[in-house]
């Protein structure tokens, strides 16, 4: 819990890809900072559970970030359990590792799909909910990946330099209503999304930790502070802006021995 209690007191979330990992982390530290919270998430039997756990303040909805009729039920959900919606955190994606030759289109598509039409569908359905409530905050969750490449990571590359562009093109567009939009951009995190994504073995983050300047991988909780000081009034004169919390991993560059 953080020095300034209550840091959302009166604000409703609506968290995407919350039922673990970063999501869960989020949803926690919102509720815990007096937020009202919707964890929305694939996995219901998680999510359900994280929802429990939480109590009063939570509840969950199940959402394919990649359908428009799960964020219109969501959204519409979100502001008939707690009266209105203020903050958006666009946390869902997926990661998926192959070489550039050896990625089918398949695979390129549903990464896409997730991560870059998830976040744009998610902003979408939140423009006339947050205008109607006088203003919100639009967390976008990129990556490093979002800011340079990385090889192996084409498709999710992409999909994180996309949502990094389309941040600034909301920012533009809704700062007039007073909705505030800004990119979140973690290095390596560990959460069960890497781990997944290397077929579900065990990650030696080791070699990683050692190019950091900070010498350790992050963890999720790291990551909802800075999702926390976006969503808060704290941050009422950021938009459009990019957010970095990687341990050092852009302070560098290739040629780091």
């Amino acid at each position: 819990m953080g020095t300034l209690e209550g840091r959302l007191k009166g604000k409703v979330a609506l968290i995407t890809g919350a039922a673990r990992g970063q999501g869960a982390a989020a949803a926690r530290r919102f509720a815990a900072e007096g937020a009202k919270v919707m964890i929305a998430d694939v996995n219901d039997a998680e999510g359900k559970a994280l929802a429990g756990e939480l109590g009063d303040p939570a509840a969950y909805a199940h959402l394919d970030v990649a359908e428009e009729d799960d964020w219109a039920q969501a959204v519409d959900r979100t502001v008939a359990e707690f009266g209105t919606l203020n903050v958006l955190v666009n946390n869902a994606g997926v990661l998926h590792f192959s070489p550039l030759g050896q990625t089918t289109l398949a695979d390129y598509e549903r990464v896409i799909r997730i991560n870059q039409v998830g976040a744009f569908l998610g902003m979408r359905s939140v423009v006339e909910p947050m205008s109607t409530a006088g203003g919100g905050s639009i967390v976008n969750v990129s990556s490093v990946e979002g800011l340079a490449g990385m090889p192996f990571l084409v498709a999710y590359t992409a999909s994180k330099f996309a949502i990094r562009g389309m941040t600034k093109v909301a920012a533009l567009e809704l700062g007039e209503r007073g909705i505030r939009v800004n990119s979140l951009h973690p290095g390596m995190i560990d959460t069960q999304m890497v781990s997944d994504a290397a077929g579900g073995a065990e990650v030696d983050f080791s070699r990683v930790a050692r190019r950091l300047a900070l010498q350790r991988v992050g963890r999720p909780e790291e990551i909802a502070d800075v999702a926390l000081f976006l969503a808060s009034d704290e941050s009422s004169y950021c938009t459009g802006g990019e957010f970095v919390a990687d341990g050092g991993a852009t302070a560098t560059h290739a040629l780091k021995l």
